[in-house]
């Protein structure tokens, strides 16, 4: 078991900045990927950005540019550098992890709430 908190939520102005942390403890490893989702009120839960065990990392078009993935498999811990931040990005955003051999995100964490206010 893996078990995931987020932290660093809060509200921003656009045009902010926010960083949000994931702290794993359990049965982590440095094979396993990582991932940011979120969900906005009323909306599917969707991909925001993903870091593998390899190190690469991808992202979803909407935050391309402006968000930044990173993991410090040292200290268990993921990171999501939010900049530039628009009213679309508010919603939860949630940690998750998966063993790299399998597919779809299994391990997830409580979410944390972003705000970005116009």
């Amino acid at each position: 078991q893996v078990q995931l908190v987020e932290s660093g939520g809060g509200v921003v102005q656009a045009g902010g900045s926010l960083r949000l942390s994931c702290a794993a403890s359990g049965r982590t490893s440095s094979s396993y990927d990582m991932a940011w989702f979120r969900q906005a009120p009323g909306k599917e839960r969707e991909f925001v950005a993903d870091i593998r065990w390899s190190g690469h990392t991808y992202y979803a078009d909407s935050v391309k540019g402006r968000f930044t993935i990173s993991r410090d498999n040292a200290k268990n811990m993921m990171y999501l550098q939010m900049n530039s931040l628009k009213p679309a990005d508010t919603a939860v955003y949630f940690c998750a992890a998966k063993y790299s051999l399998l597919d779809g995100y299994y391990y997830w964490g409580q979410g944390a709430q972003v705000t970005v206010s116009s």
